[in-house]
């Protein structure tokens, strides 16, 4: 205790220090002016300026007790009060009766107040969504408590309008609570009219009922391997709820897949059983809600028949049986294809019973696609079944002589019995009393019975073959060939004519052989110019165009073309055609570019050279100037020197100078009185140089 003040008379006599200079006499120090009840009061008073006689008095009366007042000397007085309540609380006053006669006092107002606190007051609360919640704040201390609510460092109003608010007994009211009204509030305690408060952080937790909401209550979905689908449960709630499901079919961790917090279920390779009723349920410590997701699962029709191919003769029974599956239960349709007609009748040759189409005493005409049909609201599925039966007989048949040959005309195709007709079977013969004889020609052939008989009478008949076989035969017909007779003239087609450049091709086509084969087509032609001959050529009996190639341009031509066989020639057929004149062109051909470019190369080739053999005597210029011993007019051969002249030096002639090229040196000569001086370099002369030296060097004027 001694210590403690000690160290407060030093800081009383530090503000001492530190106050002189000032106007006053004397001063009472603290270290503050707020005292919690039970701690120290210290007050030192302090005479500034002379010593005398110090008392103490509080409130206006005077303390005498021994105890509580210290007179350390006759400039220093304390007050200490060991332990303050709340009545030590007042003004206290200190008087100096001074030795040069005169009084002066220091006064200072001390305050004391019991610590605050909140008691049992709750930190924590929880409210349901939607209801009243009340925060109580329950503070004591001493003397005068003042409360305040914050919240986000705003303080709450007390007005009774708010939603949220102060009671009148400092309870925190929240009316019909909502999510956001949730997190941290304070109270804050505080001495009335003094700096003293104290706080206390009280969490509010709002909880929520848990909801269950979804995106769609009924779901379709199409039953297969490769058919997902997934169940979408969004649930709310606080705390957050939990998730479960309810499902109709045994949960398989292989067929059923949830996400992270199970709102999500997916069905993999949705099968017919995973119909139903999936029941999604949110749980929190509040409650639970439910909600139900109706699976619809439809499976595609299927067709299954019992054939897709049946091959029948004429004449006999087919069935083929259908079935069809599918969720719903599709409906059972048969459709003739050839026809386009639906099969419901349950009675007569072609019916449909039970399923199963039925086809008495084939014919022809029910050969062909049959479709078995299963119609829903999946979708529709069909199957084809194909029915094969021989061909019928061909009508509207019409037939004609040619020399020693016979002609059959269709005007339309025979019923094929459901698969195509390869081709056709041509009898005759001459006698009822023969043998039917016969040929098979392709459907792409001619219908052509040939070699003959001339003017002879025949009996003849057609009928189609398909896979099946040979089909009903024609009725007769009685014919008489002609004679032997050469071919008709060949057809060329000028509608189909092409011209390109000077190339031609025209179709050819020969509509009748005389009734002997060709052996020959015989073509000549030329351009229609006076002097021009003939041009012949041969084309083989199979040829089906003339072909024509390197043609004048800008000509015109005269074609002739005559069908041979064994009995002759046929009447030429004569046919014009044109050649345009040749097109000119604006693209250099590729001789053209590179004549170009030779030239170019050669012109650059020259200047090379020649700049070589003026500058630095070599190049192939040079090597000609050594071989022949002449010299290039103009030719610089100095390396050390240069010529200087006022006018135009021209060399006359094939010239050398006088003196001798093997001595290096400098020539002098005179031009109208000018100096000029040549120098050059020793060389050795050439063979034909050496011939050539000695002759003189001329100038001749510019």
């Amino acid at each position: 205790m001694t210590n403690q003040s000690a160290l407060i008379l030093k800081v009383a006599l530090l503000l001492l220090v530190l106050l002189q200079g000032t106007d006053a006499k004397m001063e009472i120090m603290t270290s503050k002016q707020d005292f919690l009840v039970g701690e120290e009061i210290l007050l030192v008073c302090k005479i500034l300026t002379g010593e005398g006689e110090m008392t103490w008095f509080k409130d206006g009366t005077e303390i005498d007790d021994s105890d509580m007042v210290t007179h350390v000397d006759e400039t220093v007085s304390k007050l200490v009060i060991k332990t303050a309540t709340m009545k030590d609380a007042g003004r206290y006053t200190c008087m100096c009766e001074l030795n040069s006669g005169a009084t002066d006092e220091a006064l200072t107002q001390i305050y004391v107040y019991e610590a605050l606190s909140f008691g049992s007051s709750p930190s924590y609360h929880e409210f349901l969504e939607g209801t009243n919640g009340l925060v109580p704040c329950m503070v004591t201390g001493k003397p005068v408590v003042d409360v305040h609510w914050l919240r986000n460092k705003e303080e709450i109003s007390t007005n009774a309008g708010k939603r949220v608010r102060q009671l009148p007994d400092n309870t925190l009211l929240i009316e019909n609570v909502k999510r956001e009204d949730a997190g941290t509030y304070f109270c804050q305690a505080q001495i009335r009219g003094r700096p003293i408060n104290e706080q206390l952080p009280i969490s509010v937790v709002i909880n929520v009922l848990p909801s269950v909401h979804l995106r769609e209550e009924v779901k379709r979905v199409m039953a297969g391997p490769e058919a997902n689908v997934s169940l979408l449960c969004l649930v709310d709630g606080v705390p957050k709820p939990n998730i479960t499901w309810t499902l109709p079919v045994a949960y398989d961790p292989s067929h059923h897949h949830f996400n992270s917090d199970r709102s999500q279920l997916t069905i993999r390779s949705v099968a017919r059983v995973d119909y139903g009723e999936y029941i999604c349920t949110a749980t929190n410590k509040i409650a639970e809600s439910s909600a139900t997701i109706l699976l619809h699962v439809f499976e595609a029709p299927e067709v299954f028949v019992s054939a897709e191919q049946q091959s029948v003769s004429m004449g006999e029974r087919v069935s083929v049986s259908c079935n069809v599956s599918g969720h719903p239960q599709p409906e059972l349709h048969w459709l003739n294809k050839n026809n386009g007609r639906t099969l419901d009748s349950t009675t007569g040759r072609v019916r449909v019973v039970d399923g199963v189409l039925v086809i008495d005493e084939v014919v022809p005409s029910d050969g062909g696609l049959y479709s078995c049909m299963a119609v829903s609201i999946s979708g529709n599925a069909s199957r084809d079944i194909a029915i094969h039966t021989q061909p019928g007989p061909p009508h509207y048949l019409s037939v004609s002589p040619g020399p020693t040959s016979v002609i059959f005309s269709l005007k339309t195709e025979p019923i094929d019995g459901g698969t195509p007709i390869t081709s056709f079977v041509l009898q005759w013969r001459q006698s009822a009393a023969e043998q039917w004889k016969e040929i098979a020609v392709p459907t792409s052939g001619p219908l052509t019975l040939t070699n003959l008989k001339p003017y002879t009478l025949y009996t003849v008949r057609l009928a189609a073959l398909n896979a099946m076989g040979v089909g009903q035969f024609s009725e007769t017909n009685t014919v008489r060939t002609q004679g032997i007779r050469e071919p008709d003239s060949p057809v060329l087609s000028s509608s189909e004519m092409k011209v390109e450049g000077n190339s031609v091709f025209i179709p050819l086509k020969q509509l009748d052989d005389g009734g002997t084969p060709l052996l020959r087509f015989e073509m000549r032609y030329r351009q229609d110019k006076e002097g021009i001959e003939w041009k012949n050529e041969e084309l083989p009996s199979e040829a089906d165009s003339v072909s024509l190639q390197d043609l004048s341009y800008g000509s015109d031509y005269y074609l002739e073309l005559k069908a041979i066989n064994a009995n002759g020639s046929s009447i030429p057929a004569r046919f014009n055609f044109t050649i345009a004149a040749q097109p000119v062109s604006n693209r250099m051909t590729k001789g053209s570019v590179i004549c170009i470019v030779m030239v170019i190369f050669l012109v650059v080739f020259l200047v090379v050279d020649v700049t070589c053999c003026y500058r630095n005597r070599c190049g192939l210029l040079m090597s000609i100037v050594k071989l022949f011993g002449q010299k290039v007019p103009g030719l610089k051969m100095f390396e050390d020197g240069e010529v200087a002249t006022n006018g135009e030096v021209k060399l006359k002639g094939i010239t050398t100078p006088r003196a001798s090229v093997h001595d290096a040196g400098v020539q002098t000569l005179t031009r109208d009185g000018q100096i000029v001086e040549v120098t050059y370099d020793k060389a050795p002369l050439t063979k034909h140089e050496k011939k050539l030296s000695g002759r003189d060097l001329h100038f001749d004027d510019a």
